[in-house]
C-alpha cells in the first residue's frame, strides 16, 4: 500500500541546509496499521506531509497503492490527496462555515464519490447523528475530531494518514477516538500511518516505527 525508499528532505535556514530526513524507508502493507515514532523535529510529520503531497522531497520515491507521486504538479497533487488519502490532523481542521453533515461529506463530494449508505453507518457509529446540524464551534474537541474522523474514512481511502490525531482530547475522549478510528479504518479497508507521541497508543497499531534525527534508528512489533 504504501513503499518510502531513501526519502531525503532539508530546508533551508539561517545556518544553510537543514537536513530533516536523511534517507528513511518503509513499507506498509495493504490493511495494515504503523505508528510512526520520535522526539520533536526527528521528522515525523515532515515524513507524513510528504507522503500525503502536501510537500515535495528533495530525492527518493514514494508510491501508494501502485501510484508514484514523482514528477506530478500542484493539481496532479491535489487529485492524488483526493482521490487516495485522507488525512486527520490534531487541529481537527473542520470547515468552520459548514455544518457537521457537510463536513463529514465534504472530501467524497470532491471525490466524486458519496455513498451514502456508507456515510449513515460511519455517522451512526461515531455518535453523531443528533449533531449533523451543528457547526464546528459548537462541538466538544472530541466530537470535532469524530467528524474528522468520518470525513476521511467517507471515501474508503486506499491510505489514511493521522497526525498526532488524539493529541488536543483528554485522555477519554483520546481513548475513544482511537476506538473508533482503528475499528473504522478496518471496515474501509484503508491502510493507516500515524504519528504519535504516545506508546500506548502506538502499541494498538500493528508495527511501531522510531525516527531519530531524520533517521530509521529502530522498530517494534
Amino acid at each position: 500500500m504504501l513503499d518510502v525508499q531513501d526519502l531525503k528532505k532539508s530546508y533551508s535556514g539561517p545556518q544553510g541546509q537543514l537536513p530533516v530526513l536523511d534517507g528513511v524507508s518503509l513499507r506498509l502493507e495493504a490493511g495494515s496499521s504503523l505508528a510512526l515514532m520520535g522526539e520533536s523535529g526527528s521528522g515525523k510529520s515532515t515524513l507524513l506531509h510528504l507522503v500525503a503531497g502536501l510537500d515535495q522531497a528533495d530525492s527518493g520515491a514514494i508510491w501508494v497503492a501502485g501510484h508514484s507521486l514523482a514528477g506530478l504538479d500542484e493539481a496532479g497533487r491535489a487529485a492524488f490527496r483526493r482521490d487516495r488519502v485522507a488525512v486527520i490532523f490534531q487541529q481537527f481542521n473542520l470547515i468552520p462555515s459548514l455544518r457537521v453533515d457537510d463536513n463529514l461529506a465534504f472530501q467524497a463530494r470532491l471525490a466524486g464519490a458519496v455513498d451514502s449508505t456508507w456515510l449513515d453507518w460511519l455517522t451512526e457509529r461515531l455518535g453523531l447523528q443528533a449533531l449533523l446540524h451543528r457547526y464546528p464551534e459548537q462541538l466538544s474537541g472530541g466530537q470535532q475530531q469524530r467528524v474528522a474522523v468520518g470525513r476521511a474514512l467517507a471515501v474508503r481511502p486506499p491510505l489514511v494518514l493521522a497526525d498526532e490525531p488524539t493529541g488536543n482530547l483528554d485522555e477519554d475522549s483520546a481513548d475513544q477516538v482511537m476506538g473508533l478510528l482503528l475499528e473504522l479504518v478496518q471496515q474501509a479497508g484503508s491502510s493507516l500511518l500515524m504519528v504519535t507521541h504516545s506508546t500506548a497508543l502506538a502499541a494498538r497499531l500493528d508495527r511501531q516505527l522510531i525516527l531519530k534525527a531524520g533517521r530509521v534508528h529502530g522498530s517494534a512489533v
